[in-house]
Parts: structure tokens; C-alpha cells; sequence
């Protein structure tokens, strides 16, 4: 299993980013969902209460599924933020999502079971694997902004055990709206009600980036829409990404009791836990509703800037007669874009493929931006995810400035 792993994509292109600033080279990295804590710092008053915390001696070993005080706090956040009504009981606490998403897979996934995931999307392969399950790959179209539609699920469903799904999707930053989610739930419940007593199909549904939504963009979620799927729905959650706090490692995941209580005892025995004095501090922070608002308010701003700066940028190469686009930004801090480059020439070398494309403008613009077939979808692809979350205001007009220079060189 371990032999047959395939390496990130995104982690390969890290290296030779690496190896390029080392040679000063100047590189606009744009690749990986984080954030640049000189940029995007996390809230100082959740910074205090975690050092608090630490100071107050909260370093020993927290609750298998969370200390009470933040499963209790997350239950009421998830109910007064959402309308999603869950006990605490119902929550997991992890360090981060990843090991929760893990967790998941590995509780409802028989070997040889079928895992339906839309591409791109992030990791679904992996976990797939992981769990020894088999995959199905649904390409997804730019026409419906990279987002499965009932109609492209619902032949699929009578041979799963689990589908995965995620809004905001990373790497598009784009959303489910209303009118998209409900009838896949609505058709899982009707698959689920043709098996009987036999195994459902279960939802996985990660929301990790809900609370960064930009302009008129809003979050739907399957319960809310769909109450009878709440027996088939693990939703997976958490702070590393609204908080700007990816380091900090704290997540949740929250569903039927019985399936909590299974990835509960699997993260026991390999001791994924978000740390106490996190947990504790995240429980105090999550409390001061207003200090949360305030930070989110401006957090998104900043992040709304940057994203239709970029998009703004991509419009006005578009407009310039240049094969390239991008989707309108919608949630996350990733801005969907296109650059159609296959059979252009640069200084007399054809790019033949996406990966040359990938690697000219890496080498002749420095821009470091990860392709969509990193995330699954097919290699002839030209779309990209681009992320904000290490970039600053300046970035933009400088990165735009050799764009421009160099895609008119190309013939």
C-alpha cells in the first residue's frame, strides 16, 4: 500500500520553487493553501489565549474526542452559525481536518468498497487508497464553475459506499448553491431508502473553508437543505483556514453518533489530537462572538481584495486577445484561472503540454501556480489553482506587469 502512495503534486512543484528562490531567482508563489503569518497573522486575542493556556500548565493529554468545554462550544457555534442542531457528544476533535478526513474514510470504507469524488479535488485519491477502497473520478466542467451536479452523481449511486464532497471546493474556490445540493442529498436519501437494511451510502462533506465566503457568494450545507440525510452525513470542519491558523491544527468533524464514536476510537490508537492548550484556547476564542466577527469581517476583505485584484488582472489579459480566463472569485482563497498555451512557441520552444505550460510560467514569468491535474483532473487541462494566501497587494501589479511582457512574446 505504502509503495504504491503517489507523492503531492503540489509538494514536487514546492521543490523546485525552492530550489529556484535559493538561486535568487524572483518567484510569485502562489501554490499552496496557506497563509504567510506576516501577512495573514492569526487573531491576536486567539494567539494570547493559546500562550495563556500554556502558561496556565494545559499540557497534558486532552479527551479522546476533545476537551468537553470546546465540543460544547462548537456545538452551540455550529447551531447559532448554521441553524445545524448536533450535541456535543456528536463532535471529534482532531489536529486539523486531515486526520478527521482520514478517520472517516477508514470508518465507513470496506476494502474494495467504490468512493465517488468529483476532480479536482484535493486528496480524495489518497484517502481512497488509504482505506484500500476503489476510486471513481468524476470530471467536473468549468460550465457548472467545477461543481457536480445531481445528474452526473445519481448513476453512480446504487455501487458506492461513500461519497465525498466539499463547498467551498478546493482548488476552485467556487460553491454548491442551493439549487445543486439539494437534489444529490435528496437523491443519496432515495438511494438509501432502495437498500433497506442493507449499508448506506454516506456523505462526507467537508466545509473547511464555509466561514470565507466573498460578495452576494453564500454556504449551503446538506442537513440544512435535507433533513432525512442527516443519519448518512460526516461533516468535516475546523479553524485552519478562517482563522488563518493552518499551523495551529485544530478541527472537528460532527455526524450520527455511531460513526463519531468509530473515527474516535481510530484517531485513539494513532493519537491525532489537536493539542489541549489549543483546544482550550479555541474553545475561549470561539466564545467572544463579536472578537470572532471582527476579525472574520476584515480576514475576507483582505482575502477579497487579493482575489479580485488577480481576477481583475485575468480579465484584462482576456481582453487583450490572450487565450486566457478565470472564474469570478466565489469563497476559499483560491481564484480559478486559465492559461490555453498548448502549441504557442516562446523564444522557438514549443510548449507540447500542460506541464510545459506549468513550467514556462514558472521559468519565464516566476509565477508558481498548481495545475488542475494535480488535483485529478485530465492532463490536457489548462486550467490552474491559484492561491492568496502568501500574497501581498503589490504581488499583483508586479505579476501582472511580466505576464503581460512575456505572453506577448509568444507566438
Amino acid at each position: 500500500m505504502a509503495e504504491n502512495l503517489k507523492g503531492s503534486e503540489i509538494i514536487k512543484l514546492a521543490g523546485e520553487i525552492k530550489e529556484k528562490i535559493a538561486n535568487g531567482d524572483t518567484i510569485y508563489n502562489f501554490t499552496i493553501g496557506d497563509f504567510d503569518p506576516n501577512i495573514f497573522p492569526i487573531p491576536s486575542a486567539y494567539q494570547d489565549a493559546i500562550i495563556n493556556a500554556y502558561k496556565a500548565g494545559e499540557t497534558n493529554y486532552p479527551a479522546a474526542n476533545g476537551i468537553a468545554e470546546l465540543r460544547k462550544v462548537l456545538a452551540q457555534f455550529i447551531a447559532e452559525e448554521q441553524g445545524l442542531n448536533y450535541s456535543a457528544e456528536e463532535f471529534l476533535v482532531a489536529g486539523g481536518a486531515r486526520p478527521l478526513i482520514y478517520a472517516a474514510y477508514q470508518a465507513v470504507v470496506d476494502r474494495g468498497e467504490k468512493v465517488l469524488f468529483p476532480v479536482p479535488s484535493w486528496n480524495n485519491n489518497h484517502y481512497t487508497h488509504l482505506a484500500h477502497g476503489q476510486q471513481i473520478f468524476l470530471q467536473t466542467t468549468p460550465e457548472n464553475n467545477f461543481m457536480p451536479t445531481a445528474n452526473e452523481i445519481k448513476p453512480y449511486l446504487s455501487e458506492i459506499g461513500l461519497l465525498a464532497l466539499c463547498s467551498p471546493l478546493n482548488p476552485t474556490g467556487t460553491v454548491f448553491t442551493a439549487e445543486d445540493l439539494k437534489p444529490i442529498c435528496e437523491a443519496i436519501v432515495e438511494e438509501n431508502k432502495r437498500r433497506g437494511d442493507q449499508k448506506p451510502v454516506y456523505l462526507l462533506y467537508d466545509q473547511i473553508y464555509w466561514q470565507i465566503t466573498h460578495g452576494s457568494t453564500k454556504h449551503v450545507d446538506p442537513v440544512s437543505l435535507c433533513p432525512e440525510i442527516k443519519p448518512y452525513t460526516i461533516y468535516i470542519d475546523g479553524l485552519s483556514k478562517s482563522l488563518a491558523a493552518t499551523g495551529v491544527r485544530v478541527g472537528w468533524a460532527f455526524g450520527p453518533k455511531k460513526l463519531i464514536n468509530a473515527m474516535k476510537s481510530i484517531l485513539g490508537h494513532i493519537g491525532a489530537w489537536a493539542p489541549k492548550a489549543e483546544q482550550v484556547a479555541s474553545a475561549k476564542y470561539l466564545a467572544q462572538k463579536e472578537e470572532v466577527n471582527v476579525f472574520l469581517n476584515a480576514f475576507k476583505q483582505e482575502i477579497n481584495n487579493r482575489l479580485k485584484g488577480f481576477y481583475e488582472g485575468m480579465q484584462d489579459l482576456k481582453e487583450a486577445g490572450y487565450p486566457v480566463d478565470a472564474i469570478a472569485p466565489q469563497a476559499a482563497i483560491y481564484l480559478t484561472i486559465k492559461f490555453d498555451l498548448v502549441g504557442k512557441s516562446f523564444n522557438g520552444e514549443k510548449l507540447n503540454d500542460m506541464k510545459d505550460v506549468t513550467s514556462f510560467l514558472l521559468n519565464e514569468v516566476g509565477l508558481a501556480i498548481v495545475p488542475f491535474y494535480a488535483f485529478g483532473a485530465p492532463d490536457t487541462s489548462p486550467w490552474f489553482r491559484l492561491s492568496v494566501g502568501t500574497s501581498t497587494m503589490d504581488d499583483i501589479d508586479a505579476c501582472f506587469k511580466k505576464l503581460n511582457r512575456v505572453l506577448a512574446e509568444l507566438s
